[in-house]
């Protein structure tokens, strides 16, 4: 197959038709695309999951402070801090995105998915489930597969890019393969996953991309955290049967439609939102006056 699907109405048909379970289809495609066995593949995504979870570790145990300074071991600071708003599973969801994301940050090694922008997502929503639920490691592969398969279609019809959708088409990705993950991995229907999906690009769209200093840090890290929050409450009301009433096509090209009007200093160029702020300005030129400093002269 040339390319996965045109949209998500087609993958529903191609797995009705074929009496395939969603991420069947997408394993295939990656056979076809990168001439690799089946055995390869699933090799492939241990070995990514594997990534996924070092970084989590790595951002909860070591020292993640950026240059920039604005990253300062938040992971940590959440994970360990003693009032849970919530419950303790929910203070390890989103300080595990936060981990995962500030090791990105950190220049560490992350897994994108779909971008490094929005590395902590999947990472915070995959390891949780696979401790709350006690998941084998081939089940969260299999997630893996239908969330790679959510990303590839929207990146077909809308975009995973800030620089062309802004936020909600890096960050809103990922929370919508996060989702449709979860839902998929708990044994959720075809109806559940899509549905899943449909309600998390609902609440992410219009998210700007306005990266302080340009750098993907502010507020790159905590909207990591806060669309895991959405992959998980997006997953509970679908897998409850609550209907999204917008198809999830219709809402991806509603994202499209929305990415295409954004203005351009909404689309990751520091030059609106949050990096338009006078706090913003005045970390830039700091950023800036950095680095400049820190080049070797001329003669060295």
């Amino acid at each position: 197959m040339a390319l996965l699907f045109e949209n998500f109405e087609s993958w529903r048909q191609y797995c009705k038709d074929q009496n395939m379970l969603l991420h069947r289809p997408v394993l295939e495609y990656e056979m076809e695309q990168k001439g690799r066995t089946e055995k390869e593949i699933w090799g492939g995504l241990l070995k990514a999951y594997e990534v996924m979870k070092e970084a989590v570790q790595t951002g909860l145990n070591g020292d993640m402070t950026s240059r920039s300074g604005m990253i300062n071991n938040g992971a940590k600071k959440v994970y360990s801090h003693p009032t849970t708003v919530l419950s303790k599973e929910f203070t390890m969801v989103i300080s595990s995105a936060l981990a995962a994301k500030e090791v990105n940050s950190c220049m560490g090694r992350v897994v994108a998915a779909p971008t490094a922008g929005a590395s902590g997502i999947l990472p915070g929503v995959l390891t949780n489930l696979q401790t709350l639920h006690g998941l084998p490691d081939e089940k969260i592969c299999e997630g893996l597969l239908v969330a790679a398969g959510i990303a590839l279609i929207i990146e077909r019809n809308a975009s995973i890019a800030g620089a062309v959708g802004g936020c909600q088409a890096e960050t809103g990705t990922a929370a919508a393969m996060g989702s449709g993950a979860i839902v998929y991995c708990l044994g959720g229907t075809v109806d559940q996953v899509f549905n899943a999906v449909a309600i998390t690009i609902q609440c992410m769209l219009g998210l700007v991309c306005d990266p302080v200093a340009g750098l993907v840090e502010v507020p790159c890290v905590v909207r990591n955290a806060s669309a895991a929050a959405i992959a998980y409450s997006s997953a509970q009301i679908a897998i409850a049967d609550v209907n999204a009433v917008i198809p999830v096509d219709e809402c991806v090209e509603a994202m499209g439609e929305i990415g295409e009007s954004m203005e351009t200093r909404y689309k990751e160029t520091a030059l609106g939102g949050l990096a338009a702020t006078l706090t913003g300005k005045s970390i830039a030129k700091k950023v800036l006056i950095q680095d400049i400093e820190v080049l070797p002269d001329e003669g060295d």
